[in-house]
Formats: structure tokens, sequence, C-alpha cells
């Protein structure tokens, strides 16, 4: 596949050495290249691109505040000579990182994770399971840890809200995924015949529902609270199903 992509980098040099780079690599093509965030800004608004090369040091709005507000499905590759921004760089969820000086083989592995991640969104969006009603879902995809990850509903015990990220815990998995996603956009994904919004900051699958004890959901060790907003649709379900 063919990424649309957009450079953004003060230093002259830099900017000719990228823009070198994605001329002579097949699987990009070159929206602009920009000398500040600000003039990006105006252009890119109009017409997004799918991939930045975006420095971080850059006079009057930086790599790290103008990425915060690029169209939400462009992706970033930040690149910078100081390191000390790489975790920065994971917190607005961008693509790699890569330290200046770039070397070709540098510039072609970020490149090539990438392709490798539109292509995975692509086929995504294009999967039977997308053209189905959410209530015939059999897995969905998560973006984490740059990657997007299948994951079937089957397995889901629950899910967990923190702040601009959730955890989804799953069945004979001791650690959960992790994916910047909001509650509302998950919740509007699963399919509403299977999972249920119990509290501001929890999700849980009906059908893993074992145990209710004191206003909680018990799934082993972990104790899931049932707040009083959410409490009578869980009865209703619950009630159903009593005997």
């Amino acid at each position: 596949m063919i990424v649309k992509c957009a450079i953004v980098d003060d230093e002259p040099l830099a900017l000719g050495l990228l823009e070198s780079y994605v001329k002579k690599t097949p699987s990009l093509e070159l929206c602009g290249a920009y000398s500040s965030a600000i003039q990006a800004m105006e252009l890119l608004t109009e017409h997004p691109v799918d991939l930045i090369f975006l420095d971080i040091q850059m006079p009057e709005l930086n790599g790290l505040e103008f990425s915060k507000i690029v169209p939400g499905n462009t992706r970033i590759i930040f690149t910078t000579a100081f390191g000390q921004y790489a975790l920065d760089g994971y917190k607005v969820n961008a693509l790699d990182y890569l330290l200046k000086p770039i070397s070709y083989t540098d510039f072609m592995k970020a490149v090539n994770k990438a392709v490798q991640w539109f292509e995975l969104l692509q086929k995504a969006e294009t999967s039977p399971a997308d053209i189905q009603s959410s209530d015939d879902l059999k897995y969905i995809y998560v973006k984490s840890d740059y990657k997007l990850i299948q994951i079937e509903l089957d397995k889901i015990l629950y899910i967990e809200g923190l702040k601009d990220y959730i955890k989804i815990h799953l069945e004979d998995n001791p650690r959960p995924i992790l994916s910047l996603v909001s509650m509302k956009m998950m919740e509007d994904k699963l399919p509403a015949n299977r999972f249920i919004r119990i509290h501001r900051s929890f999700i849980v699958q009906k059908q893993k529902i074992k145990i209710i004890e004191k206003g909680r959901i018990v799934f082993g060790k972990d104790y899931i609270p049932i707040s009083d907003s959410y409490k009578q649709e869980l009865q209703n379900y619950v009630n159903k199903h009593t005997i």
C-alpha cells in the first residue's frame, strides 16, 4: 500500500534529508514538507495525511504539542536529537521514534512498522466482522503498543477505564491489554446483547458474571463495583435469569 506522508522540521538539512528518504521509498507518497508546525497545521487540517515525520524541538509550537492536535487517524513518527523525549512520544501514541542523525536503515525500519500498522488497520476495517451487525461480532481489533491486536469477544471478562486509556481483562491472561481508546468508543463497539456497563469505569461481559456480592461483581480476586446509576439495568438482566 501507499502511505501519504508529510515532514515537519525547522532544520533545513534534516528536512532535506527526510525528503530524499521519502522520495526513494516506494511505499511513501510525499504530500508536503514544512519548516514549522504552524505552517503545517494550516495545510494539514484541510488536506490530512496518513503519517507525519515530526521534529520535537521547534519554535512557537513544538512537535509534542502539535501531535496532540493533528487528526486522530494521522499517525506520528517523531524525529529528534533529544533522547529524553522517547517516553513523551509514547504518551501521544506515536508509531515510532527516530534519533538524529537518522540513517536510511533506521528510517526504513520505522516506515515498515508504519506500513504494517496501516495494512492491519485496513484489514480490520474491511473484515467481514465489520459488515455484520455488532451483535454478531466475534472479535475486535484494538491498538496497543504500536500494534493492532485481535481480541476474541468470548475471552473478555471486563474492561476498565483509566482516563484516556482502557484495560481489557481477558480469561487465562494475567496481564490486561492496554489501549488508547475511550470507554464510550468501546461501549459503542461492543454488542449490547453481550456486554453491560455497570460503572463509569467498568464494562463487563454478561455471561462471565458468576458471583455478585455486596454490590460488586467478583472475578477471581478482582471486585468490580456496581454504581447506582447503572444498577437497575444490571438488576433487570439478573432478574431475567434468576429462578
